[in-house]
């Protein structure tokens, strides 16, 4: 049986809920409640926003006695880098052309 991919990291992070969560947990591992908190939803809602970011490899998640604790796991974003690398580029481009634009009418 052949292994399925893991769920596209863009989807992942289109919600900005699950945005919202990656941004907490990049300073430090959080408990669910933690995560929880700022949201006005049900825990359960925001444990299938963790299990798809779970899913997508974008946290893993630790059992510390009755707790669970998330993790980011930034490797997978990687892939959201390099698609908005060309994006930089693209506009760092503009920018150089709308100088030289500028400079040039003066």
């Amino acid at each position: 049986m052949q292994q399925a991919e893991p769920p596209d990291v863009f989807n992942a992070i289109a919600h900005p809920v699950r945005r919202q969560i990656l941004d907490a947990l990049r300073t430090e591992d959080q408990p669910v409640h933690v995560l929880a908190a700022p949201f006005a939803m049900s825990r359960p809602a925001i444990s299938q926003h963790l299990k798809l970011l779970r899913d997508a490899g974008l946290v893993s998640e630790m059992r510390l006695g009755r707790e669970r604790r998330y993790r980011l796991e930034p490797t997978r974003l990687r892939d959201v880098a390099d698609w908005l690398a060309q994006y930089e580029q693209f506009w760092a481009e503009r920018l150089r052309n709308l100088g030289a634009y500028l400079e040039s009418t003066k």
